[in-house]
């Protein structure tokens, strides 16, 4: 994303040299200076002068967008009626309880909303009793702060680790040791973000690993939207064919009142197709860029060809203390893997499984403190001083304030839906839509009607919670498995948030690769609509078998 600042930016290594430089999308080259070198064209009749510079479009960055998407929804929540639904203890709508109601909010108060809303996005507190998000309330944080702080630590460690001039050298070993095998390497990391995805929801933490996974593909000979389309669309869409994903699938069934089991063959059998496929695709372009550079969709940033690998030349060996470096990020890694996955319910297939002892069920909070102490062990380890660690530590976190800037005003988005009170009414919409249909096209509309509502709920927990009930009781009526419904809701919030501004996953992901938003979108679209078809005859198939 123009302007922004990627992973380890401008890190130099113990030596002095630079590890690792992005300098971004350069400004002006030279010429594009006011006043030119002089001579001027025929017939300006004013040789010191340059005719006037035509100004091409470029696409707004993702922080625009989120602020165009933010005004659109602020502005919707006026023409759309609010509503909502009775509840049940658990906070899950009763069908066929909807209701007009008014939000209580007066002109004024809205337009608070839309201003507080970026600070809501952060650290608003949602009211057990009203629902309403404020940051001045007594709650349950809804605002986005965890994932805030994480992604600055993340930042401040990645920095660090580059700064030790470990990371470039271990990643220019393996890239000469893969230079004529980088599919297998794509192949690996999204099958294996894939499995992450589809066990236990792996989405937010792959924004950990874009510091490693860029350089690797830009020393292979790929460009940046390979690591992007590896890191997001292998999770993604292992995260789109949830199998026993207790933040998903189990949710899903919980609220639908069947067992975490209940579709798990279909389920399965689109994972292992869609990810399939997926992967071909990545590896595809991939292969396209390698071979004539001049195909990708995104370009270079000055310093990423010089990144690439001299078949010729074996880079130097790497030292101890750089190996001892490179151990330790692998199992700061390895244990954040291991720190969020629930096991309990991974192992069991149970949703509500008693987790075990040796369970830690981490967030982001404790993941954000995680790397901060990370950052500070591993420049420990590579023997920085204290004020070049302290200093390339805020380095770190600076250069990441972007993104993570961009994480916050999606959850503001959502804030002003929550608070406008017109959530359940898109709910109570899709009742009618849904009922009186044949068992295959039930399964389809379910899951196209699902998709807009991802787009306001991209929480798939929440987005599980408020929909199942409503939908869960129409595939009675329909004679079809409430497991298929299940499976096509989960397709439509993994489907849209492949590709919606409002996910953080997405957005926050194309700001640390550098990869502008247009140009991720340009990419995904024929993968976007070779998936749709294919769940569209999964969940149409699925209907009809069970």
């Amino acid at each position: 994303m123009s302007g922004d600042t990627a992973p380890g930016a401008d890190a130099a290594d113990a030596n002095g040299s630079t590890a690792y430089r992005d300098t971004g999308t350069a400004g002006t080259t030279a010429g594009d200076s006011a006043g030119g070198s002089g001579t001027g064209t025929a017939g300006d009749g004013d040789p010191g002068r340059q005719p006037p510079k035509k100004h091409k479009f470029t696409f707004p960055s993702a922080l625009t967008i989120l602020a165009l998407v933010t005004l659109a929804v602020w502005a919707l929540a006026f023409l759309i009626p609010s509503g909502e639904y009775k509840r049940k203890d658990t906070g899950a709508p009763i069908q066929g309880t909807y209701h007009r109601v008014s939000s209580g909010l007066s002109f004024v108060d809205h337009l608070k909303d839309l201003f507080l809303s970026p600070v809501n996005g952060l650290y608003g507190i949602q009211n057990a009793k009203t629902g309403f998000v404020a940051p001045d309330n007594s709650g349950d944080l809804y605002g986005s702060a965890g994932v805030f702080l994480f992604v600055l630590a993340i930042g401040a460690f990645i920095t660090v680790v580059f700064a030790t001039g470990a990371l470039d050298r271990g990643i220019a070993r393996l890239a000469h040791a893969l230079r004529d095998r980088g599919a297998l390497l794509i192949a690996g990391i999204m099958v294996t973000f894939s499995v992450l995805g589809t066990v236990e929801g792996f989405a937010e933490e792959t924004l950990g690993f874009y510091g490693l996974i860029v350089p690797l593909m830009l020393a292979l000979g790929y460009d940046r939207m390979v690591a992007t389309g590896a890191i997001i669309l292998g999770a993604g869409v292992g995260v789109l064919c949830s199998t026993v994903n207790p933040f998903a699938t189990g949710v899903a069934s919980s609220a639908a009142d069947i067992s975490l089991g209940d579709g798990i063959v279909l389920r399965f059998v689109m994972w292992i197709v869609l990810t399939t496929v997926t992967v071909a695709y990545v590896v595809r372009y991939g292969k396209r860029v390698q071979k004539n550079p001049d195909r990708s969709l995104v370009g270079f940033l000055p310093g990423d060809r010089e990144q690439g690998v001299d078949r010729d030349q074996e880079p130097p060996e790497l030292t101890g203390l750089h190996k001892a470096v490179l151990m330790a990020v692998g199992l700061v890694f390895a244990f954040m893997i291991f720190s969020v996955v629930p096991w309990s319910s991974a192992l069991t297939g149970k949703a509500d499984a008693t987790p075990y002892a040796w369970e830690l069920d981490w967030s982001f909070a404790e993941l954000a403190a995680l790397f901060l102490v990370a950052a500070v062990i591993i420049g420990l380890v590579g023997r920085m001083g204290e004020q070049k660690l302290s200093a390339t530590i805020i380095q770190g976190a600076a250069d990441f304030i972007s993104p993570a800037l961009v994480i916050v005003l999606a959850r503001g988005v959502t804030v002003i839906m929550n608070n406008s009170k017109v959530t359940d009414t898109v709910l109570h919409s899709i009742e009618g839509v849904v009922s009186g249909t044949s068992n295959s096209v039930f399964g389809i509309i379910v899951f196209l009607v699902n998709l807009p509502l991802a787009f306001l709920i991209p929480s798939t927990s929440g987005h599980a919670t408020l929909a199942m009930p409503i939908l869960a009781p129409l595939a009675d009526f329909a004679g079809v498995s409430r497991s298929v419904v299940v499976t096509a809701w989960q397709s439509a919030s993994g489907w849209m948030n492949l590709w919606v501004p409002t996910t953080a996953v997405t957005i926050g992901g194309v700001a640390l690769a550098k990869v502008r938003y247009d140009q991720y979108l340009r990419f995904i679209w024929p993968l976007l609509a070779i998936l749709f078809v294919m769940i569209c005859g999964f969940v149409a198939v699925g209907a009809v078998v069970t």
